[in-house]
């Protein structure tokens, strides 16, 4: 008995000694040591020997599995120090090297150019008004003089929601809603975006819209030229040129396209380069918005008198301005998301 124990205790300090990572030991620990390990199961077998010779069996036994247990924490905590100078001689910081920045933020041309329109027209006296995405067809069409099978219902290209509802084809709903709920004098500008279906390079499924419109006792075709006057200049140059062209609308009448100084040419058209400008193809104009006075029909369906009250409208696209206000040729970047593009604008 003796010298099995010597042998196994030469064993388990061997063994201890071999280990090289806190797996390995705790192998050895359950394998020594654990319920069935081969020490525990020595000192259950005690009952087998002889009554004289179990005590000093007993005593060696139990000196041999504390001289194991004190080995092994002794070993573990020799792996876990290695351990821990690897890890950090291998994964040691450098403090002295710049840390991350972060990149700052801008500002999309989008926003930018609405929130240039909006200040614009506050300025003057406008007030901001919003309204759903999804309408319904009347008060996206029908109140807008554009009753059922209207022949200008074809021009915007309509996504329907389901029979009666539709995504928004323009902001002109927002004029509706706040006329069927104040009375004059109003001054509205209805910002947002609006859905059709086209897609190319000068057109989206989804862009923005600026609707605006003024209401009251003595409105005239005048004030309309004053106020988009005003607001072409001060968004592009003050000595930016203007010419208002007669055109149809369903919901204004009269009604007119305006067309602004070429932003590149300077209304030359490319004459004094010998080509025609790639902006206006010539022309020396710019289509910018449209606008008019707003139909007496249109009243009727708010409840308003067209014999008391009179009043414009006009809308303009941001994607257009911000085209022409940045030299863009292409209203997709707009919805890229490509950081080169964005990271121009501040």
């Amino acid at each position: 008995m003796a010298e099995s124990l010597e042998t196994l205790r030469e064993e388990v300090l061997d063994r201890i000694a071999r280990c090289a990572t806190e797996p390995e030991i705790e192998d050895l620990r359950v394998e020594y040591l654990g319920r069935k390990g081969r020490l525990t199961l020595l000192l259950r077998g005690l009952k087998d020997l002889p009554p004289e010779e179990r005590p000093q069996a007993g005593e060696r036994l139990n000196q041999l599995r504390r001289l194991a247990e004190e080995k092994l924490a002794a070993r573990l905590a020799q792996v876990k120090a290695r351990e821990k100078e690897r890890i950090l001689r291998e994964e040691t910081v450098d403090i002295t090297l710049p840390g991350s920045r972060w990149e700052r933020g801008r500002m999309h041309p989008l926003t930018l150019v609405m929130d240039e329109i909006i200040d614009v027209f506050l300025g003057m006296g406008f007030e901001v008004a919003r309204g759903p995405d999804i309408e319904d067809d009347y008060h996206n069409f029908e109140a807008l003089n554009m009753p059922k099978d209207h022949p200008a219902r074809d021009m915007q290209d309509t996504f329907f929601v389901s029979q009666d509802r539709l995504l928004r084809t323009h902001t002109s709903p927002v004029q509706i809603r706040v006329m069927e709920s104040r009375r004059p004098p109003l001054q509205i500008i209805a910002p947002g975006a609006v859905y059709r279906h086209d897609d190319d390079a000068t057109h989206s499924p989804m862009f923005h819209q600026v609707e605006g419109f003024m209401v009251d006792g003595h409105i005239s075709f005048a004030d309309l030229k004053g106020v988009l006057t005003h607001f072409i200049r001060r968004i592009f140059r003050p000595e930016t040129k203007l010419r208002f062209r007669p055109s149809f609308f369903p919901f204004t009448e009269p009604s007119a396209e305006i067309d602004m100084q070429c932003v590149l040419c300077g209304g030359e058209g490319g004459k004094r380069e010998g080509s025609a400008c790639r902006v206006c193809k010539g022309s020396g104009w710019l289509e910018i918005l449209g606008a008019g006075m707003i139909d007496p029909q249109v009243f009727k369906f708010v409840g308003y008198d067209p014999e008391r009250v009179s009043g414009f409208a006009f809308g303009m696209g941001v994607e257009r301005i911000a085209m022409l206000k940045f030299g863009i040729e292409d209203i997709r970047l707009f919805f890229q998301n490509d950081l080169r593009f964005l990271r121009q604008f501040v």
